[in-house]
Formats: C-alpha cells, sequence, structure tokens
C-alpha cells in the first residue's frame, strides 16, 4: 500500500503536467509518507505505540500524524478502516483537526477530488456521524452545500443520495440538532424538484419526500427557523401527494404540526437567514458571484456572466437554479456603501442578466417570485432595505434600455397581490405597500432625490410617477398601477410629471446612461416587445457589449490607497516607476520590482497590492491599438518592450518548477481580476517576442493559476475581449493559437464564430491564405461536421466566411455531407448555396447522391434537382448506376419498415416515395433538353424493377415515369422466333419509343437493322434484359 501511494498513483487531486503542485496536497503527502515511515514493516499493535509515541512529542506531531492518516483514508480505501481507528486513538483534540480540514477541503477542493477522494471523503463523514464527533453536524451541512441546484448529472445525484443515506440512517443523531434539521430539509425540499423523469431520480425523490415530510411533522419548530422561504419552497412541491396533505395542516390547522405554531401568516412574517439562502449555492458559485459583486466593473461583466451561464446555466435543468441565486443576491450580497458609490457592477444588473436568460415561463415567473418575495410582508422593524433594493432598481433601470423587463416586473407586482394567497390578500398589499414607502423614504431612485428641486417638492417625493406612470408602458398597466397604488401615482397629468422628471434625472444619471443601455448583454430575448423584435430582426450582433467610451483625457494615476499597504522598499521602487518619464527608466524600475517580488523574504500577501498599483500606472497600455501598423521583427520588438511585458519576459526565462514562477504568476492572477486585458496582451507577447519563442503552452499554466482555472474558458475570455478591442490583433493571433492549442480551438465553433464575425475581407482572404500555405488549421476531420451545423444559426457574411475558411482546408466532402440533412431551403440559404458549388466540383458518390436524394420534396426548393441536372450533364454513367443502386436498395425494403424510418428519426432519411419524387422533377426538368438521361440501362432497368413491385398508388403517382420502364421491358421481352434464332437482338432506343402497335408490325426487320448498325448497344440489352428478365416474365 505504501510504495504504491509514493508513486502518486492515487493522487489527491486532478490536475496535469503543468499545473503547481498544490500546497495542501503537498503538506499531505509529506505528512503521509512520515506516517508510513513510523508505521512500515510494524505489527497493528506496534504501530499504535509508534503513533502514539510521537503524538505525545508536541503539536506539530500530533497534526501531522493526524493529517498523514486522513491522507491514507482518502487515497486508499483499503486500509481506510484501519486508519480511522488509529486516528480515533491518537487524536488529543477531539478531532478538531480533521474536522477543520474536511472543512477546508470541501469549501476549497472539492471540485477537484479525484473520484476516489470524493467517495473516501463522504465514507469518512459517515463515519464521523456514526461516531457521533462533536462538530460533524457542521460538516455535514458544508457537504450538503455541495449538492448543486438545477444540476442531474450522475456525480451530484450520487453526491445527494449519499448524504441523504447518512441523514436516514443516523436518523437519532440528527434530531439532536435544530439546525441540522433545518437545513436538511431546506437542502432537500429545494432539490425534489429537480429530480424527475428517470426511474432513479423517481426513487431518490420519494426518499426525499418521506425524509423532508417527516421531519417537518416531527420537528416544525425547528423547521420555522427557516422562515418564510419554507413556505416558498413547499409552494414548489405541494402538488405531491404527502405535501398536499401537510398544506392543508399548514392552512387550515397550524396546531396538529406545533401547538407554538399559529398559522401560515406567523410563518411568512419571519425573514429568512442567510445562512438557508447561501446554503443553496456551492462555494464555486458563491465565490464567483461574490466576485462579480465585488471586484468587477459595471460594463465590463460581459466575460464574466458568458462564463457563469456557460458553466451553470446552460442545461434546461438549471433553470431552477437562477431563483436559488436571486434569494442569494437579495439576501445575503449586501456592498458596502463604499461599493454602492463605486463604479463595481451592481445588484440589479446581474438579476436583470438572469431574467433575461430564463427560456422558460414556469422558471421567470418563479424568478420573479424569488426577486419580489421580501417585499410581501415587508417590515421596516424586521427586515433589510437591501432585501427589496434589486429589484426596485431594476424595474427603474430598465426602463430605457428595455421597458419590457419593467413591464412584466409591474404586472407581475400587481397581481401576485391578489393571487400568492388570497387569504392574506390584505398583508400582502400592506407588504408592498410598506416596501414602496421606505423606498421612497430612503430615496433609492436616483429621481426621487432629483424631483426635491421641483416647485411641489412634497408632492413629488411620495409618488414614484416617473416609474407608474412612464409613457413607455401601455395604457392598461398603468392604469392597474394607478388603481392599486394610487398613493405613489402623481394626480392627473402623468406626462407632464414624466417630463420634469426625465429632464432632471437626465443631468443626475448621464454618468451611467451608456452602461444602462447595456446593462444585461444576453443573448435571449426573453423579454423583448415586438417592436423591438422587429426593428432587431437579422441583427444579432445589435446586443454585444460595446465597452464605455472614456473620455480621453488621462487623468494622472492615483496609487496613494495602496501605497500604505506596501512595504517601504517596495513602496520606494513603487513610487519611482510612478515617477520615472521615459520608457527606459521605467523598464529599471519594474525590473527592481521584479526582482523583490522574487526575493526568498518577500511576502506574497502584497501581490494584490502590487497589482493593483500596476494596473492603475500602466492603464495607458491597455489603450488603443497593440499590434504595430507595419509589422516589421524591429517593431514587434519595439512593442513588446513596454514595462508591464518585464513580467511576461522575467516568467519566459523561469523554469517551472522555481518558486518565483509560481509568485509571479499569482502576481499576474491578481492583474487578470482588475484588468482582462492582460490575457490577450501575454498572447501577443509570447507570439511577437523573440524571447518567448517557442514559450506559447506558458499561457496555460497562467489559466490555470486565475480564478477561471480552466485554459478553454480563459482562452475564449481573453480572446472575446481581443476581438472587441482590436480585430487586428485577433486575427495576428489566430494562427499561433490555433496551433498551440487545437485541444481548446478545433472542439468547437466559439472561436471561429468570433472571428468570422468581426473579420472584413481581406482579413478573410489573408486567413485563407494561411490555411493554404500551412499556417493554419481551423478545421479537422472529427469535428468539422458540428462546427459547420453550429454556424447555420450565424450571420449571412459569419457564414459566408465559415465556408470560405472550410473549402481553404483539404478536407473531402463526404466528411461534412451529411450536414445536408440538417439544412432546410428557406432557412439556410447561405449554406445550401456553398455546398451546391463545391458538390459541381465532384463527382458523385453512392453516399453524396443517398444525402442528395434524402432532401424532401418541395415546389421552391431545386437544390436536389439542380444538382441532379448537372451531374446528368457531367458525370451520366457514374449517377445513372447510383441511382438505380439506391432504388433496388430503398425497394427492397418493406414499405411498413420505410415508414417508420422516416418517421422515427429527427433527420431526413431516404425513402423509394422521396427518390422516385426528384427523380419525377429532373425528367420534367430535362423534357425539352437533348439529355438522354432517362434512356439509360440502369435507370430504366432500376424503374422496371420497382414498378414490378409497388403499389397501384404510386404507379398512378409516377405513371409518366414508369412509362419509360414500360416501354423498355416490352422491348426486351424475348418472342417465340427470337428464342430460336440467335441472332435476334433487341431493338433500339430510337424504335422503343415508338407506339407498341407499330412495334409489333415491324419487330423483326427494325430488330434486324439494330443488330447490323449497333452491335455493342445489343449487347449491353443482352446484359440488362438478363438482369431484369425474371420480373419482365
Amino acid at each position: 500500500m505504501v510504495e504504491t501511494l509514493q508513486k502518486g498513483k492515487g493522487k489527491l487531486l486532478v490536475s496535469n503536467s503543468l499545473d503547481a503542485k498544490d500546497e495542501l496536497e503537498e503538506k499531505f503527502e509529506r505528512c503521509m509518507s512520515m506516517v508510513t515511515s513510523l508505521i512500515n514493516g510494524l505489527s497493528e499493535r506496534e504501530a499504535n505505540d509508534a503513533l502514539t509515541a510521537f503524538v505525545c512529542k508536541g503539536p506539530l506531531q500530533h497534526e501531522e500524524t493526524c493529517l498523514g492518516l486522513l491522507t491514507i483514508i482518502l487515497l486508499d480505501p483499503s486500509q481506510a478502516q484501519k486508519c480511522y481507528r488509529d486516528l480515533a486513538l491518537v487524536s488529543r483534540d477531539g478531532m478538531n483537526i480533521i474536522l477543520m480540514k474536511i472543512n477546508h477541503i470541501l469549501m476549497e477542493k472539492y471540485l477537484k477530488l479525484q473520484d476516489t477522494a470524493r467517495s473516501q471523503l463522504v465514507w469518512l463523514v459517515r463515519e464521523l456521524v456514526k461516531s457521533a464527533v462533536l462538530g460533524a453536524d457542521g460538516v455535514c451541512m458544508t457537504l450538503m452545500k455541495q449538492i448543486a441546484g438545477g444540476d442531474v448529472t450522475q456525480k451530484n445525484i450520487w453526491l445527494a443520495e449519499s448524504v441523504l443515506d447518512i441523514l436516514i440512517d443516523q436518523r437519532d443523531w440528527v434530531l439532536k440538532s435544530g439546525l441540522l434539521i433545518a437545513m436538511a430539509v431546506y437542502t432537500y425540499l429545494r432539490l425534489i424538484v429537480d429530480h424527475h423523469g428517470t426511474p432513479q431520480l423517481l426513487a431518490l425523490r420519494q426518499k426525499e419526500v418521506e425524509f423532508c415530510n417527516t421531519l417537518l411533522r416531527e420537528k416544525f419548530m425547528d423547521c420555522f427557523m427557516i422562515g418564510r422561504d419554507l413556505v416558498r419552497l413547499l409552494q414548489n412541491v405541494a402538488r405531491i401527494p404527502e405535501f398536499e396533505l401537510l398544506w392543508k395542516d399548514l392552512l387550515h390547522n397550524p396546531p396538529a404540526l406545533s401547538p407554538q405554531f399559529t398559522g401560515i401568516l406567523q410563518l411568512l412574517q419571519s425573514r429568512t437567514s442567510r445562512k438557508f439562502l447561501a446554503c443553496r449555492l456551492t462555494p464555486d458559485m458563491e465565490t464567483k458571484l461574490l466576485f462579480m459583486t465585488s471586484r468587477v466593473r459595471f460594463g465590463q461583466q460581459k466575460r464574466y456572466q458568458d462564463w457563469f451561464q456557460k458553466q451553470y446555466l446552460s442545461t434546461p435543468d438549471s433553470q431552477s437554479l437562477r431563483c436559488d441565486l436571486i434569494r442569494y443576491i437579495c439576501g445575503v450580497v449586501h456592498p458596502s456603501n463604499e461599493v454602492l458609490s463605486s463604479d463595481i457592477l451592481p445588484r440589479w444588473a446581474i438579476i436583470g442578466w438572469l431574467l433575461t436568460t430564463c427560456t422558460s415561463n414556469v422558471a421567470a415567473s418563479n424568478a420573479k417570485l424569488a426577486l419580489f418575495y421580501d417585499w410581501l410582508f415587508f417590515s421596516p422593524e424586521k427586515d433589510s432595505i437591501m432585501n427589496i433594493e434589486p429589484a426596485i432598481l431594476v424595474m427603474h433601470h430598465s426602463m430605457k434600455p428595455h421597458p419590457a423587463i419593467t413591464a412584466t416586473l409591474l404586472d407581475f407586482m400587481c397581481r401576485i397581490i391578489p393571487h400568492f394567497c388570497p387569504a392574506l390578500e390584505s398583508h400582502v398589499r400592506q407588504g408592498v405597500v410598506n416596501s414602496l414607502t421606505f423606498i421612497v423614504e430612503k430615496r433609492v431612485l436616483a429621481f426621487s432625490a432629483a424631483a426635491l428641486v421641483s416647485s411641489n417638492m412634497l408632492k413629488t417625493y411620495r409618488h414614484l410617477s416617473p416609474l407608474f406612470d412612464n409613457p413607455k408602458l401601455d395604457k392598461e398597466l398603468r392604469a392597474m398601477l394607478r388603481d392599486k397604488f394610487p398613493e405613489f401615482c402623481s394626480s392627473p397629468s402623468p406626462p407632464v410629471e414624466v417630463k420634469v422628471e426625465e429632464a432632471v434625472s437626465l443631468e443626475m444619471e448621464n454618468s451611467i446612461i451608456d452602461k444602462e443601455d447595456n446593462c444585461y448583454d444576453s443573448t435571449e430575448a426573453a423579454f423583448s416587445d415586438d417592436e423591438e423584435e422587429l426593428n432587431n430582426k437579422g441583427k444579432k450582433r445589435e446586443f454585444r457589449f460595446h465597452p464605455i467610451k472614456e473620455t480621453i483625457i488621462e487623468e494622472p494615476a492615483d496609487i496613494t490607497p495602496y501605497l500604505d499597504q506596501l512595504d517601504e522598499s517596495l513602496k520606494d521602487k513603487v513610487l519611482l516607476l510612478q515617477k520615472a518619464s521615459d520608457m527606459e527608466a521605467q523598464c529599471q524600475m519594474m525590473q527592481d520590482i521584479v526582482d523583490q517580488i522574487l526575493e526568498d523574504d518577500f511576502d506574497s500577501d502584497q501581490l494584490s497590492t502590487v497589482a493593483s498599483c500596476l494596473q492603475e500606472l500602466f492603464k495607458a497600455h491597455f489603450h488603443g491599438e497593440v499590434l504595430p501598423e507595419e509589422i516589421t521583427e524591429e517593431s514587434l520588438e519595439e512593442s513588446v518592450g513596454k514595462p508591464l511585458y518585464l513580467i511576461f519576459r522575467n516568467l519566459c526565462q523561469m523554469q517551472e518548477d522555481n518558486s518565483g514562477f509560481s509568485l509571479l504568476l499569482d502576481l499576474l492572477s491578481e492583474l487578470y481580476q482588475k484588468q482582462p486585458k492582460i490575457g490577450y496582451h501575454l498572447l501577443y507577447y509570447l507570439k511577437a517576442s523573440k524571447a518567448a519563442a517557442g514559450k506559447m503552452s506558458l499561457y496555460e499554466s497562467f489559466a490555470q493559476s486565475t480564478q477561471l482555472g480552466d485554459l478553454h474558458t480563459c482562452l475564449m475570455m481573453d480572446m472575446k475581449a481581443c476581438q472587441e478591442d482590436d480585430v487586428r490583433l485577433l486575427c495576428y493571433l489566430t494562427p499561433s493559437i490555433y496551433t498551440e492549442f487545437p485541444d481548446e480551438t478545433l472542439r468547437s465553433g466559439e472561436l471561429l464564430n468570433m472571428i468570422v464575425a468581426v473579420i472584413d475581407s481581406s482579413q478573410l482572404q489573408e486567413l485563407v491564405c494561411q490555411v493554404m500555405m500551412g499556417n493554419l488549421t481551423m478545421f479537422r476531420k472529427d469535428s468539422v461536421l458540428n462546427i459547420l451545423i453550429q454556424s447555420l444559426d450565424w450571420e449571412t457574411f459569419e457564414q459566408y466566411c465559415t465556408w470560405q475558411l472550410f473549402l481553404a482546408h483539404s478536407i473531402p466532402l463526404e466528411t461534412i455531407i451529411p450536414i445536408l440533412q440538417h439544412l432546410k431551403y428557406k432557412e439556410h440559404p447561405e449554406a445550401l448555396s456553398c455546398l451546391l458549388l463545391q458538390l459541381r466540383r465532384e463527382k458523385p458518390t453512392e453516399e453524396m447522391v443517398k444525402m442528395v436524394l434524402s432532401r424532401p420534396c418541395h415546389p421552391d426548393d431545386h437544390f436536389t434537382t439542380s444538382i441532379l441536372r448537372y451531374w446528368c450533364m457531367k458525370h451520366d454513367d457514374q449517377l445513372s448506376e447510383h441511382i438505380k443502386s439506391l432504388l433496388i436498395k430503398n425497394n427492397s425494403l418493406p414499405r411498413k419498415r420505410q415508414s417508420l424510418r422516416s418517421s422515427s428519426s429527427k433527420l431526413a432519411q431516404l425513402t423509394l416515395e422521396q427518390i422516385l419524387e426528384h427523380l419525377d422533377n429532373l425528367r420534367l426538368n430535362l423534357t425539352n433538353t437533348k439529355q438522354n438521361f432517362f434512356g439509360q440501362t440502369p435507370i430504366l432497368q432500376a424503374l422496371q424493377h420497382v414498378q414490378a413491385s409497388c403499389d397501384e398508388a404510386h404507379k398512378m403517382r409516377f405513371s409518366d415515369l414508369f412509362a419509360l420502364a414500360e416501354d423498355y421491358e416490352d422491348c426486351s421481352k424475348p418472342s417465340k422466333n427470337r428464342r430460336k434464332g440467335a441472332a435476334s437482338s433487341p431493338r433500339s432506343r430510337k424504335n422503343a419509343a415508338q407506339p407498341i402497335n407499330t412495334e409489333e408490325e415491324s419487330g423483326s426487320s427494325s430488330a434486324s437493322e439494330e443488330e447490323d448498325t449497333k452491335p455493342k448497344a445489343t449487347k449491353r440489352k443482352r446484359k440488362g434484359s438478363s438482369a431484369v428478365g425474371s420480373d419482365s416474365d
């Protein structure tokens, strides 16, 4: 066992060769080595004595022993039971160290744990619970936090079921902790909504239902501490029979649940604690959200929102997660006044974005309820203004750029009052009125304060007419608002009031008006109205975020707030860097700063402060174009001589196992959080600098060190930022990016879409040349079909660029011909026209012909007819053989199987009827031409074969087509005289087209003439006749 672990076969965390060694994992392995060296070769009793003696030496030895045994438990299931006994024996602090480390792993390392370590961690928690270790309930709650909502992947379901089994098996222990009871009920009530569909999920759901129902009935007052969100969760599951009975007791018989419980109003008036709202987000989700609300500037959030959506909100099941996120933002994320007054991304912008990503009506309704939930029973004495502020700000800030969002929220606010709980309608209305009153009193909205300068100050102060009486809302909604909330609406002339308010607020909000126009940056027009849809039709790029244009007034860098956080030596260097006037002096000072960071005694806690100083001092580096106008070796070297690039240069000169290497990566990671453009600047340096030749893999180490921690995500975000800032640089980087990171770029069309969305015709031509010179590969066989299918939703020019780039590669057309099954003539004209022009350059293969004939027949779709006609002219022999083969193959299938095959698949399937329809269209198209394609032997033989076995309906429908086969059949029937005479032969095609009675009268003479003049044709017809002779007979 010891040798196996020491060889590294059972690593704790998932990592690759480029990852820096994790400090926790390194410490665990060191402790494990120490423990194994102590007990190696000893009997169990001797090992216990050795461990006990070592533990007694001091606290450090005690910690190392505990951590070493913990590591063996996580890595080697066969030794887990024995090591747990040893751990219980030698622990001197009631397992406190173990509990702390498990919590640390769960909060920060769980996603990186190897599968074995995950399952062993759950096993260990089960053992701790069975042993009733003090503090095990806290570990259980942390473990429950890792069960993600809106996620039905196998690993997440396994975790949910494993934790539930622990709670069910150790029920007596669970009942001793009121907080654990409440947390478990809150968690599994929420998860029940996600678990439906498959038998496995339904079985788990039933266990969850029984578990929650039992605890709610037996320990209701412990569950009561959840507060009003308990009602929200119960509403979502109220249709389940067990909860339906509970719901009835909740409404009509409260004492049945607890003598202290007076009714549902008591529960709804109790505010939900933050710890419950936070428990439904995994630590990773929570970290990302807190990062966005505390570090990301308003206007730069698009890339972070895209990443978050891709990671957590991209599946249909994730619709339910939006409620958890909105409740968390409203109830937990309460920024300080300093953050509120800064340019940090506000909460309302994130919530507005989440609302626009809802793709179902149920999810949208639940999300709106989550947003307004604290309004319904709001009490200024008990509740916080921060809980209700996001909803009013979403409505206020959306009025100008997204009036439909404001309208749908105001409509929801009005309608929820009578419908939430009819018996409590008056309480709900009072709660909403209390919320609005408190909002006005606290002057949450900008126009409330601005309006005080008007002549009627008090009156304006007391109403919300700029929001409720806004002309952008339809009349019915304004009338409903006036009816529901007359005290907040102005007296009769709303238009005048609105004009005054808008004029004043324009002055006050001038600085953020551009930001509001792009506040959500969602690609889904979930709340856009008809007029917007009409105006924006065909303009998919209109909503793309354009960075706010900063006023071109270079303000002096202000690093005063950060200087006091630096030690004296570093502070002096930073000040000298600020004062340096020329580039050379700045570079020298920057190198001095890097050298000090690399010193052994440098305090790494200062990295964030250093990054803030550098970002402020070098902000000019991130304005304007990076790439020189004229690209030469000299100009490129000059462009990478900026002081900030010295960090890149030092990284390139260091070995990855150097301790300074990880320090500089950490510095870059801090810089990246403050200035995301640093990512594509690093890519540019690695491509342009001679000193970085062959070092492009350094970018992967950088990506792993960032908060994103993922190469693909980081690369896509950086290329997106580059696309928005500098298209020339994007094109310059493209060959290197595709060459160095093929697995990240070639497996999907994400990067390709970024490129074709912004390039012009000259840049397209340059990329085509790069492909043909062998410097760039943008497609590979295993993924090209999927990428081309993805491109069908792109803009017209983007699709044409994509096809041009594809055609520059030497990929056989057979690789992508199945795309024909996805193409509809009205929706995909770009792809059809490009494919048509490419097909005309190819000789038809049977697979090509099959795919072409698989297209549904439509009077306006001429794709199949046009390519078949072209092949008739150029490759008639090959085409006729392929059509013959396909006709005979499909004719041999039973009709019932054909219909089942065509109806059971979403993609088009080739049927006999389709082939005949397309051939009939081709026949009509060739009617007035000299082309005699339908006179060829293979076509006639195949038609004859089909005619012999098809039903009367098909014979009638395609009678003109089968007439050719009948003529051929008649002319190929041998008479008795012919059978006796070896010299007889069938008639020519010309005679075969004459009326039947004429043929019979002149049969022998015409046959003789044909034999003399065209002996080759005679030979071919005999061969064909023998092939279908049985059908003719």
